[in-house]
């Protein structure tokens, strides 16, 4: 399986119903129906923040996350949230670039501002490859552990 992805990062407006529905779907085929996690996915925060989207050269969505500016979640912090690889996918190297471009893409549009994301507390050692340091206890969050991780500013 070929691991070039094509990004493209946009607002809730830059979404066609195909896309919305693509993001959706896989959002919820992974964190809804193979973890079992009960949680509210559609949130409000798609409507105020970026979608950084990945596809794989037919054009299928095969990895997502969505960027958040400072305040909207964290009062001093950007987020990342959201972050999933489509499973056939996995272990590939698309997490990994997924993670990489979302950084590279929350520091060019929220410059200054430290990054948190709340991860899964068995994938911390995964963020903490990007800079990611646990901040929290770990938490239940739609009945999976969950940690807080901060990314400080560069120096």
């Amino acid at each position: 399986m070929a691991s070039f992805i094509q990004w493209q990062c946009h607002r809730f407006d830059g979404f066609t119903l195909h896309t919305l529905y693509e993001m959706l779907q896989l959002r919820g085929r992974v964190f809804v129906v193979e973890q079992r996690s009960i949680y509210e996915d559609i949130d409000g925060t798609d409507l105020d923040c970026w979608h950084l989207t990945g596809r794989d050269g037919q054009g299928r969505l095969v990895a997502y996350a969505r960027l958040i500016a400072p305040e909207r979640k964290y009062p001093d912090a950007a987020a990342i949230g959201r972050v999933v690889v489509e499973p056939d996918w996995r272990g590939s190297g698309v997490g990994r670039q997924l993670m990489a471009e979302a950084v590279l893409r929350t520091a060019r549009l929220f410059p200054g501002a430290p990054m948190m994301l709340s991860a899964q507390a068995y994938a911390q050692d995964f963020y903490v490859h990007f800079g990611f340091e646990r901040v929290s206890e770990p938490y239940d969050d739609g009945g999976i552990l969950h940690v807080d991780m901060r990314r400080p500013l560069d120096e």
